[in-house]
């Protein structure tokens, strides 16, 4: 298992440090500071690439650069040095010649170590084998690294330190940062598409004092100035469904959700979502509203109407498709099953499959355990599960043909959920006794229930128009899209296990 290098071999590691805090030492006495204030880059590798392309072998341009970046390679032959440097858009050579720099500027090339960070100002020339440089007439050390980078053919490849050092990583796998460049244009895109569909975005609270809109375990913790025990929001539905009473129309908030739960390929206790809730909509609108989002985002990254996740082809050409929970189940099992099955049927096709229920469990909660357990990571194409049971739907309207069963669908794509969306409850009487049965359900040990939001409720006294609201899970979309398995590759920071520091 590859770690970096001071991982790999301690003592080392642990001398080389040594050796570079003591060249630290030496340039201070010489009255050279390792860590300058200022810089003045006025250029970057792969505009100089471009600027100076018919530059010919062996020719150089009376234009003068000022670049800066940090040592990848480093080679001394005897009154010259070649130096790479690499910055954010590439790498570019430094062709340091003790005539150009004068002895004393030179002579810093015998502390530099790489790692290090130097600005370089001089000429850009082309070597006689066809490499772009600059020479520099002055060369100015930014930063002195103290620690030696992994070395060089094996660099970092263990995940777990990637994940923990990702500085590190950014530094040492190149490809890495294109996920997050790629991650933060599609952020961008998303917005610029909610904008053109005129939604408002919005900040609501993340420190919370009622626990609501979505089943799922909190973060606690405490405002001392008040007293008062509070929560890392879990969604941002109600206040934003707070909104549209208010008045505003169309809105949608992206940020970070907080939920204590477990870690695995989909899932980090801090999150991104994005919540969008239209007045006068409905669960149609918000198809429509998905379809484009998701095409938008595939314009990005340059995949047209299919993107290749995970060795499976996707097709996100509309239309998608929209199927009841009940017919997806069915044609899974091989036998129809709907609400209007008997229970005891439903029990069989579970023990069928080896699957576990409760005696308390009706019909609905029946259906929902064969489709999340057997259907879901079946569905590669884009797909709308629609008609799910109220009794895993507590904020959902009832559908107006079968009380029960609500007007909600998930888009599952590759077995994965990407998006959860409702033609939202706005009968406050029955919200309020949707509210009471998730504070029952809490007083008998369910960790995950919602509270009793009585200012909801009284948002609601005032009336919501009919609304459409959904919900998107931007990390999995980020995987999708960027094609890559786990959610802690297109996060910057997931969440780690705490360090062993031996």
């Amino acid at each position: 298992m590859a770690q970096d290098s001071q991982d790999q071999h301690v003592p080392a590691a642990q001398d080389e440090r040594a050796q570079r805090r003591e060249r630290r030492r030496q340039l201070i006495e010489s009255g050279i500071d390792p860590y300058p204030i200022e810089s003045s880059v006025k250029a970057h590798a792969a505009e100089l690439e471009e600027r100076y392309a018919d530059l010919q072998d062996g020719e150089d341009s009376p234009d003068i650069s000022t670049v800066a970046g940090r040592i990848r390679a480093l080679r001394r032959q005897g009154k010259m040095a070649f130096i790479v440097i690499e910055d954010v858009t590439g790498q570019l050579q430094l062709f340091c010649r003790i005539n150009d720099l004068g002895e004393e500027n030179f002579g810093l090339v015998s502390q530099l170590d790489l790692g290090d960070i130097v600005e370089a100002t001089g000429p850009v020339v082309r070597t006689r084998r066809g490499q772009l440089s600059v020479a520099p007439t002055e060369l100015r050390l930014l930063t002195k690294a103290l620690r030696p980078l992994p070395e060089k053919f094996h660099g970092l490849t263990d995940k777990e330190v990637r994940y923990r050092q990702r500085y590190v990583d950014l530094i040492m796998n190149p490809e890495v940062k294109q996920s997050f460049v790629m991650r933060s244009k599609l952020i961008s895109a998303m917005r610029h598409y909610m904008e053109e569909q005129g939604y408002l975005e919005v900040e609501t609270p993340i420190l919370q004092e009622t626990l609501g809109g979505a089943n799922a375990r909190p973060f606690t913790t405490h405002f001392n100035a008040l007293d008062q025990d509070c929560y890392l929001r879990i969604a941002t539905e109600l206040h934003l469904k707070r909104l549209i009473v208010g008045g505003m129309e169309r809105v949608f908030e992206l940020g970070r959700q907080f939920r204590n739960e477990g870690m695995d390929l989909t899932h980090n206790p801090e999150f991104t979502s994005m919540e969008a809730y239209c007045a006068y909509s409905d669960l149609e609108g918000m198809k429509q509203l998905t379809e484009g989002l998701f095409q938008a985002c595939a314009q990005v990254v340059g995949k047209g109407d299919t993107v290749e996740y995970q060795g499976k082809t996707v097709n996100l050409a509309s239309p998608w498709r929209s199927a009841p929970m009940s017919e997806l189940v069915s044609e899974c099992v091989g036998q129809e099953v709907n609400l209007d099955t008997p229970v005891e049927e439903l029990r069989a096709v579970l023990d069928k499959y080896e699957l576990e229920w409760a005696e308390s469990w009706g019909a609905g909660k029946l259906i929902f355990e064969l489709y999340d357990e057997l259907v879901e990571k079946t569905i590669v194409d884009p797909t709308f599960v629609c008609d799910y049971p109220v009794e895993v739907s507590p904020l959902a309207k009832r559908k107006s043909d079968d009380d029960r069963l609500t007007d909600r669908f998930e888009l599952v794509i590759c077995g994965h959920e990407y998006a959860n969306a409702f033609s939202e409850l706005n009968d406050p009487v029955d919200q309020e006794s949707r509210f009471a049965d998730q504070v029952a359900a809490k007083a008998a040990g369910d960790d995950e229930a919602m509270e009793y939001d009585y200012d909801y409720i009284r948002a609601l006294e005032y009336g919501m128009p009919p609304t459409g609201g959904i919900g998107y899970g931007i990390d999995r979309m980020i995987m999708l899209f960027c094609d890559e398995g786990s959610i802690r590759d297109v996060l910057l920071f997931p969440h780690m296990r705490p360090e062993s520091r031996n």
